[in-house]
């Protein structure tokens, strides 16, 4: 008996060491800011930008490792929503419904301003016209406006052929809300498949608008920046519907976004689903108190939190 109660004991003790030491294998297996392998999803149209913060932050934290996922926006966050992605890059906050589910799954979200980004307009460098107004946009995607003809001083002439990357991403969606559509299908429109693939489409048909991410050409230190840049046009918007000159329009670069001049600026966010301090929530600090700006503004972007830089100033005078 004594031999039995004594095993019974053992078999007890070596069990909890069993789950105890299985919780602390489980504990120590969760990624932390500096180390871990998480999932992320982002619409495709920041794909450069994405791509730069990543490899950077595992420049600094060889341990981190993030498996990136690029697909439509609305994709991207329906696998947030799913707990299929810890973490989305967009151009929109979740809604009231999307928060909602979130919280039913016993969940947090957490989400971060981190950029202001243009949507840029690109056409064929044959295409002479390099200004548009958006009351002229605005008539273009409601299908008012489908001859390049029709374009108040255009020289060029054939019908107009919008090109998106994809359906159900940031660019077409931004579209879509800035200008109060609800549908498109009778717009003459081409889903190119990616934004790379939207700028190859207007190099070959210079009857073509394309619609693209501005950070895809704005880093003029990329080779695949300068790659996509040559032969095509940026197009300047206007916000005024009778502008008097040039200094009416504005790109979606730099100049043209820090003071939202530019009619086509879009906020960027990230959001996370990470009830503990994880590595979701490193790149967030690395982004938002950290030199992630700095990448952000390399990349053509305006951050949202700027880097403070120091400097010394030295005048040969004592004061």
């Amino acid at each position: 008996m004594r031999y039995l109660f004594r095993a019974g004991i053992e078999s007890i003790v070596l069990v909890t060491l069993l789950l105890f030491g299985c919780s602390k294998t489980s504990e120590n297996q969760r990624d932390n800011p500096v180390q871990g392998t998480i999932t992320i999803a982002a619409d495709e149209s920041f794909k450069p930008l994405v791509d730069a913060l990543t490899k950077a932050y595992t420049g600094i934290y060889p341990r981190a490792h993030f498996n990136v996922v690029y697909k439509p926006e609305q994709e991207a966050i329906l696998e947030l929503l799913e707990d299929s992605v810890r973490m989305v890059f967009t151009t929109r906050q979740l809604g009231e419904k999307e928060i909602l589910m979130v919280k039913q799954q016993d969940g947090i979200q957490k989400a971060h301003h981190i950029a202001l980004d243009g949507l840029a307009l690109v056409v064929n460098q044959s295409n002479s016209d390099s200004l548009i107004t958006m009351v002229e946009l605005r008539s273009i995607v409601e299908g008012k406006i489908t001859d390049w003809s029709q374009l108040k001083g255009s020289s060029q002439k054939g019908p107009i052929t919008l090109v998106f990357d994809n359906a159900n991403s940031s660019n077409l969606n931004f579209v879509m809300s800035k200008f109060e559509l609800k549908s498109i299908q009778k717009l003459r429109i081409k889903s190119a498949g990616s934004n790379k693939n939207v700028v190859d489409e207007i190099k070959k048909n210079p009857l073509s608008l394309g619609f693209i991410g501005v950070n895809w050409i704005s880093d003029g230190h990329e080779k695949l920046a300068r790659e996509l840049s040559n032969g095509i046009r940026v197009l300047g918007v206007s916000a005024k519907s009778n502008p008097s000159s040039i200094a009416d329009y504005y790109q979606p670069f730099q100049n043209g976004l820090e003071l939202k001049n530019y009619p086509l600026s879009r906020d960027v966010y990230i959001i996370i689903r990470e009830g503990y301090a994880g590595l979701g929530g490193g790149m967030l600090n690395y982004i938002a108190r950290d030199v992630g700006g700095l990448i952000i503004q390399k990349m053509g972007l305006i951050p949202t939190v700027v880097y403070p830089r120091e400097l010394e100033i030295r005048t040969g005078q004592n004061f």
